[in-house]
């Protein structure tokens, strides 16, 4: 036995080296805007038919001075659920189409399209014929889902809160807020309330005030009062609320949808019960408390028209989301937890008609996309788990959970009808098509062929799984990918490639990585990538080894997953890279700052203060959750100064370059430039690349060329210091 495995093992070591005769090329870049994703599966009430979203980049040629403009698109197909056609595509207008909903008897589906810059609901009808505008809503329209009795469309909208104050329908009497709007020096609500006055910069002080509220109208001025008042772009000081309405389906859009929530309060999901009688919501219900100060939320339930709402589960300090209702409708399934972010959810299922006594699914990782089967028997769900997201099912009766697909590739979407399940996957031969199978995940069967054209004109590196134990005595997983063209006796220039988060997770099943992976790969380097402690997908006591330790602890790991990745005898210990965004940028600059092995390296849109981050980030409560308080405190002070990249900035040598989206307020941008200008003064070799209007999801939903930008830029940075 040990001699057969010997064999396949050097038979799978020569498999690059075969590909290389073959043909085929590497990856290009460019093979970005090739990338097909499915998404947003829906089965029928039937199980006959799907409907699902395709995510495809095309050309953008409206307005631009070139032909290098792309765009992200997506529309609406339809497969059969036994797969035995080929899907074809449902919407083609420019707008595109998303969200999609089957009515109850299966010949209408609700979606959502843009319409003058915001979102409103269409119908379409499978028996022909072009979508109808249902909503002209002006706040807009998502989310729909229809009533069982298909006589009505559940729907949601963002609303501000000067214009839920003053809209007369939404809010009758033009109602105040309870809890004060925290504008110093005026008490209770007076900011809030709309000026009676006219304006006048030289009138009275009620006139001046008006005056001033004018300015903040016309975007002349950004009064901040809110705590949270940074969104993924820029400083934003309006407070909004999701709130949900329904519109009759037979109706057209000049009849405007009716609220079922009310108040300054966000309802962040809500859906109709399975006998149609009740709606249920999650929400946080506290008039005392400004809804930024908040972490809460509780699952209430509703009459059908919104009226006597009940609380079903809420406590203090206590997170419960994700409510879904088994089809026969005893049943509530539910997430807990504490409002903590370094959590792990608890998955719990009770009796809807008394959830104060529940069940615990023992299950030490982060359930996604609850949903049940047909006969309430099994609750399915995926889970960020060692290196996959793969799909799981819960037996109600006894809490046991059966894992279902593997490790190695990862579940995008899904949805399930009886015996039939239609799935999304991403695997490392391909990152993304579609799938039927039974209930069971057993005879899978792909129905879509949309990567596989392009695909079979490439060579691809397959990453190879290894793993450790660290100091304390964790088992970290790695992944190794050889070059493209790999040849036994030579020497490559070898990646060390790092995941932010830092509670994220890489792995063979994470899609957002497949294309620069293949990349690099295709360009002659090796690639080696770990999850270190403080990862996700490994339980909540790998997820908090980081806590008040974002720095020593991790860049043990993935140095010692390095290590091991060149202790395989082909990686040229003379060209080592090192590359990482967000907590991974920070974790670079660490690294580099500590470690000089490393010829080049890329750290984009990380953190390299973290005092400064607390304001200027709109993820700062990662602050108080990983080391345990503020920078004001003394002893949180020094802990954030110790952890911070800056504090050893005299260190760095390393040629760097930084990347930042010049909107990015998930980090903030000042992190960036601060990084790049104390290496200037130092006169350390660093480049610094900024992205116009770019946000921190520059490399995953971003701009395309910007996209392929910054690929390019530190690949071609990376050249400068190791060649070709």
């Amino acid at each position: 036995m040990r001699k057969s495995l010997t064999v396949i093992v050097a038979l799978l070591a020569t498999l690059p080296c075969l590909q290389a005769q073959t043909g085929k090329e590497p990856v290009k870049v460019t093979d970005m805007l090739k990338i097909a994703s499915v998404g947003d599966i829906h089965l029928s009430p039937d199980g006959r038919l799907a409907v699902f979203t395709l995510t495809t980049i095309e050309p953008d040629t409206a307005g631009k001075p070139g032909k290098w403009d792309y765009k992200y698109l997506t529309q609406l197909w339809l497969a059969a659920g036994d797969g035995n056609t080929q899907p074809r595509q449902l919407t083609t207008a420019k707008e595109g189409a998303s969200q999609p909903a089957w009515n109850p008897d299966g010949h209408l589906i609700a979606f959502v399209r843009a319409v003058d810059g915001k979102p409103q609901v269409f119908v379409l009808s499978l028996n022909g014929g072009e979508p109808v505008q249902l909503t002209r809503f002006r706040y807009g329209a998502s989310s729909p889902r229809w009533s069982p009795d298909g006589k009505e469309i559940l729907l949601s909208a963002r609303i501000g809160l000067r214009d839920l104050i003053k809209d007369s329908i939404l809010n009758p009497g033009h109602r105040l807020p309870d809890w004060p709007d925290e504008m110093p020096g005026i008490a209770g609500n007076g900011a809030i309330r709309p000026a009676t006055a006219k304006p006048n910069p030289d009138g009275n002080p009620g006139e001046i005030r008006a005056y001033l509220d004018m300015d903040a109208a016309d975007k002349k001025a950004k009064v901040v009062t809110k705590l949270n008042f940074q969104d993924e772009m820029e400083v934003n000081p309006e407070m909004t609320f999701n709130h949900w309405f329904v519109q009759a389906a037979g109706e057209g859009a000049s009849v405007a949808p009716v609220g079922v929530t009310h108040g300054f309060y966000n309802f962040n999901s809500a859906d109709y019960t399975p006998d149609g009688k009740s709606l249920i919501f999650v929400a946080h219900i506290d008039s005392t408390v400004d809804p930024d100060r908040a972490l809460e939320s509780e699952i209430y339930l509703a009459d059908r028209d919104g009226g006597h709402l009940r609380m079903l589960l809420g406590a203090k300090d206590k997170v419960f989301g994700g409510p879904r209702i088994s089809p026969d409708g005893v049943l509530l399934a539910y997430m807990e937890s504490s409002t903590s972010f370094v959590t792990v959810p608890e998955l719990r299922t009770a009796k809807l008609s008394d959830p104060r006594e529940s069940r615990l699914i023992g299950f030490d990782r982060v359930p996604q996309g609850l949903v049940w089967g047909s006969d309430s028997r099994y609750l399915y769900f995926t889970a960020p788990s060692n290196g996959g997201q793969p799909l799981y099912r819960a037996q109600v009766a006894d809490g046991k959970v059966e894992q279902l697909s593997s490790y190695d590739d990862g579940t995008l979407a899904y949805d399930i009808r009886g015996n039939r399940l239609l799935f999304a996957r991403t695997q490392p031969t391909d990152p993304s098509e579609l799938y039927t199978a039974d209930a069971g995940l057993q005879a899978v069967h792909p129905i879509s062929s949309f990567n596989t054209g392009w695909l079979a004109q490439r060579q691809l590196s397959l990453p190879e799984k290894h793993s450790f134990r660290n100091a304390l005595g964790e088992t970290i997983e790695y992944w190794v990918m050889k070059p493209v063209g790999y040849a036994a006796g030579k020497r490559y220039p070898l990646l060390l490639d790092i995941h932010g988060g830092p509670s994220a997770m890489w792995g063979p099943g994470e899609a957002s990585m497949w294309h620069e992976f293949q990349f690099f790969c295709g360009h002659g380097y090796g690639v080696v990538y770990c999850n270190p402690r403080g990862s996700g997908g490994y339980g909540l006591d790998f997820l908090r080894a980081n806590v008040k330790d974002w720095g020593t602890g991790p860049t043990s790991d993935v140095l010692t997953a390095l290590d091991q990745a060149v202790a395989e005898g082909w990686a040229d210990t003379s060209r080592l890279v090192v590359s990482g965004g967000s907590y991974a940028g920070y974790l670079t600059a660490w690294i580099v700052g500590h470690d000089h092995r490393f010829k080049a390296a890329c750290a984009q849109r990380g953190v390299y203060d973290l005092a400064t981050f607390f304001g200027e980030g709109n993820a700062w409560r990662l602050v108080p959750n990983y080391f345990g308080g503020y920078p004001w405190e003394p002893e949180v002070r020094a802990l954030l100064q110790h952890e911070s990249p800056i504090t050893y900035v005299h260190d760095i040598t390393t040629p760097l370059i930084i990347f930042h989206g010049e909107n990015d307020r998930r980090t903030g941008f000042v992190e960036g430039e601060m990084l790049y200008r104390s290496l200037k003064v130092l006169g350390r070799p660093v480049e610094y690349v900024r992205h116009p209007g770019a946000t921190h999801e520059l490399t995953r939903s971003g701009d395309n060329r910007q996209r392929i930008d910054q690929m390019l830029r530190t690949y071609e940075f990376f050249m400068r210091y190791i060649g070709q």
